[in-house]
């Protein structure tokens, strides 16, 4: 073994001398706060806890292998952002879309309904101030739901939508446009039947208009069709635009092995994202991406590079970190998570009991030895030590 110099024994050393432990086996510092372990650090301790003790000195990896894969990530982040905008759009416009046709198929049912009106008793001026009335009557009453928490008084039972954070900002999901998450009414929230008072409005308004300018009832049905077709155009584009946004985000999941319909509720670009903590143990860390699939949160890991013939352990206990972080944030235990090796190569890591007492005794273990010190090589394998990207900075590598 050749000598190591003063300045690499320290990766022996303690960083956490005054560390105590606590009655369920984590080590504190002074003030009582549970020394901090990320998930990155155990995929390192994992994989070498002399390469993760290097790394908590500040010793960076070095090789071309690292920068690519920051590009990879880089690359990865903005793909998956790009395919979950589309997604949101697409929702968006067909939304809009379903609402704008309603209003379309009111107009050709009042179109035949003018039809068949007795001539005598037409009176497009009487039928146009009426129509008027109505329209305000449904924007003032959809006014004052915005801003009046009527449900509460009218004793309506309200069930707020689940909403979750991960890393304390509220991540963009496909959000309900009608009645968010947390929606309660009033105090300027808008649910669907303030939207259908505002629809109904519009309606009536359109409606009133038609007639305004018809002296009689073959000239407002003219007039009405005439609304019905712009109309039809204008939902048209708005459904065309749907349609464009969802074949690129079709065209995005086929190029980049992305599930169609997958929805991304959280996406890493290492600066942006936030934190997820569970201070309970001490565990944080930033997960590539979490992908809802079925309605649960799964946790994805991205691996660039050379892909192996089966998962680096040390791979699939960064995936447990997440699991259980998502567990701890949202309260919902995800039933696995998922490591990803370039394009096609995926593979579960189950999240049951057995994974959960693995992954907080690796915790522990990390723990103890920032507080003891004594990291040492776990393996005896010259070509794992030779690409080891902190070689350099390593007391005790395997080949020179």
């Amino acid at each position: 073994m050749p000598e190591a110099t003063d300045e690499k024994t320290v990766a022996y050393e303690p960083t956490h001398p005054q560390a105590t432990l606590n009655d369920e086996g984590f080590w504190g510092d002074e003030k009582g706060a549970l020394l901090a372990v990320s998930a990155s650090d155990l995929e390192r301790y994992t994989y070498c806890p002399l390469s993760w003790s290097l790394a908590t000195r500040g010793h960076a990896g070095k090789g071309k292998e690292i920068v690519q894969g920051q590009e990879n990530h880089k690359e990865i982040h903005r793909v998956y952002s790009e395919y979950q905008m589309l997604r949101v759009q697409t929702k968006r416009n067909l939304i809009i879309w379903q609402w704008w046709y309603a209003i379309i198929l009111v107009l050709v049912i009042d179109i035949f309904l003018f039809r068949g009106i007795d001539a005598s008793e037409f009176s497009t001026v009487e039928i146009s101030k009426l129509l008027v009335t109505w329209a305000i009557s449904c924007l003032v009453v959809g006014i004052g739901a915005l801003f009046l928490p009527w449900r509460q008084l009218v004793g309506m039972e309200i069930t707020p939508r689940p909403s979750y954070q991960f890393g304390g900002e509220q991540q963009e999901f496909v959000e309900p446009y009608f009645e968010p998450r947390g929606f309660e009414g009033g105090w300027f929230e808008g649910g669907r039947i303030e939207v259908a008072f505002f629809m109904a409005a519009i309606v009536l308004v359109i409606h009133s208009l038609a007639l305004r300018f018809a002296s009689n009832r073959e000239q407002a049905t003219y007039v009405l069709t005439v609304v019905a077709i712009g109309w039809t155009l204008i939902a048209t584009v708005q459904l065309q635009r749907a349609l464009i946004a969802n074949s690129k985000s079709l065209s995005i999941a086929a190029d980049n092995d992305i599930q169609i319909g997958t929805e991304i509720a959280y996406s890493d670009d290492e600066k942006g994202s936030g934190l997820l903590m569970d201070n309970s143990i001490g565990l944080r860390g930033r997960p590539d991406q979490i992908v809802i699939i079925d309605g649960e949160f799964i946790p994805v890991e991205q691996k660039t590079g050379r892909v192996p013939k089966k998962p680096h352990d040390s791979h699939s206990m960064q995936v447990l970190a997440y699991a259980h972080l998502i567990e701890a944030t949202t309260g919902r235990s995800p039933p696995y998570g998922m490591l990803r090796y370039g394009e096609e190569n995926l593979h579960i890591v189950n999240w049951n009991d057995d994974a959960k007492s693995q992954l907080i005794e690796a915790i522990q273990t990390i723990q103890g030895v920032m507080a003891n010190g004594g990291a040492k090589r776990n393996h005896n394998r010259p070509g794992k030590c030779k690409n080891c990207s902190r070689r350099y900075a390593c007391p005790d590598p395997l080949t020179q």
